[in-house]
């Protein structure tokens, strides 16, 4: 899928550059999470251009809050913010904070923060969709180190037991977390036998390979009776020579000097 993969590295090198000019910030799982959140936005979502609060919109919940820089760029790309607004990230009385928030970002449909809580939030949206008679679909998307916190469990069991198959999520499978590796931190593997035990649908798939995300997300709209869960291998910072598979640059500061490689760094594979 060129249009989407192009339209991925666009959005990963104006992330690169928002994050560069708010002093610093979160770019190793903003970086790795592009190409699942150009899919969902700009194919898979049923969403109406400029109109946030459409009724019958899919639902989008970005559990791992930290990666907002992305989900910012996009939102502007989609008419729900002035893209001037991205030189507010993460400064004083700007309007775009790291961590995602719903009162000050029209497209946000969950404030985030603490790690864990979005995929409870998903499984309500869900269970009030049907409800509603509302076909629409929830879509979370959470980090791999996110993982260790129980209440993710305690919700993948909830969406299991009342079979909410309009809820499909995604796993960020960087592998790596703020303090380290994911294995070295709190083991996950074997990461799909986990989620199927818990009643859920599972793919594992190339988190970087657009047309691999279209290719699961209608697979899990064809798993009736059940939720969904894509694990999507994917490299923390994504597309930066220095950063790729670096838990370290989970969150920082970088040079001037830095800032010109990333940027040749991801101009190169623009081009390729």
């Amino acid at each position: 899928m060129v249009r989407l993969q192009n339209k991925a590295q666009e959005i990963r090198r104006k992330t690169f550059e928002a994050i560069y000019n708010a002093g610093g910030g979160h770019y190793g799982g903003s970086l790795s999470a592009i190409e699942i959140l150009t899919a969902l936005h700009f194919d898979i979502m049923k969403l109406k251009q400029g109109e946030p609060e459409w009724p019958e919109r899919d639902r989008f919940i970005l559990a791992k809050g930290h990666a907002g820089p992305p989900l910012y760029v996009i939102l502007s790309k989609l008419g729900y913010i002035d893209p001037a607004r991205l030189a507010e990230l993460d400064q004083d009385g700007g309007s775009l904070p790291k961590h995602v928030d719903r009162l000050k970002v029209q497209g946000i449909e969950y404030s985030s923060g603490p790690l864990g809580q979005g995929i409870s939030v998903a499984c309500g949206m869900a269970s009030a969709a049907r409800l509603d008679q509302n076909n629409c679909y929830v879509y979370v998307l959470m980090g791999d180190g996110e993982l260790d916190e129980g209440q993710v469990w305690e919700a993948a069991m909830t969406a299991s037991h009342y079979r909410l198959d309009h809820l499909i999520a995604f796993v960020d499978r960087n592998r790596n977390q703020i303090d380290g590796t994911t294995e070295d931190i709190m083991a996950l593997e074997p990461l799909a036998d986990k989620w199927s035990a818990f009643g859920w649908h599972v793919q594992t798939i190339d988190g970087h390979d657009t047309e691999a995300i279209l290719s699961a997300v209608a697979a899990a709209k064809k798993a009736t009776g059940k939720p969904s869960v894509i694990i999507a291998n994917t490299v923390k910072g994504k597309g930066v020579s220095f950063m790729e598979n670096e838990y370290k640059w989970h969150s920082g500061q970088i040079t001037p000097e830095q800032y010109t490689q990333g940027v040749a760094d991801l101009e190169g594979v623009s081009k390729q």
